[in-house]
């Protein structure tokens, strides 16, 4: 994976990036939101810069996974942790857990790969988990039948 300077607006993009590819799907709403938040201007980058940001994530995933995307849980911990430590300013860290939380609630449901990896960001950099206004979705047990 591509490294990027430390609390650059490129590295905060690639954590935001990140989350809204969590469950392997980006859905309009959070495309929406993505906008509608002003997101990438928050970050100090442009739409189109703030999506090419989100590209070269994609194509590092690709060039380094074993197999097709299957989500942020195919990440290995070191990467994200490498990621997250990119980041090392307290508010711009208190920023990115909001807009992350913001982006995944977007689209009114939480996938338990977003909530994992937006757990993570806030234990990884000794924060407080978001409150969320939505339930996250129950996974289905392998084996057993779902109602």
């Amino acid at each position: 994976m591509r490294s990027y300077p430390r609390n650059s607006p490129e590295s905060a993009a690639r954590i935001v990036s990140m989350v809204l590819l969590a469950d392997c799907h980006v859905s309009r709403d959070e495309m929406d939101a993505l906008k509608r938040h002003n997101i990438p201007h928050r970050l100090n980058l442009s739409h189109p810069h703030f999506m090419l940001v989100t590209q070269q994530l994609c194509d590092d995933l690709h060039t380094h996974a074993e197999m097709s995307w299957q989500g942020a849980q195919a990440v290995p911990t070191a990467n994200w942790h490498a990621m997250l430590d990119e980041v090392s300013d307290a508010g711009l860290r208190l920023i990115l857990l909001d807009l992350c939380a913001t982006l995944v609630e977007s689209d009114h449901h939480i996938d338990p790969g977003e909530q994992t990896l937006v757990h993570s960001m806030a234990d990884h950099w000794y924060l407080p988990r978001p409150v969320w206004r939505h339930r996250a979705r129950q996974m289905p047990v392998v084996g057993h039948a779902v109602d």
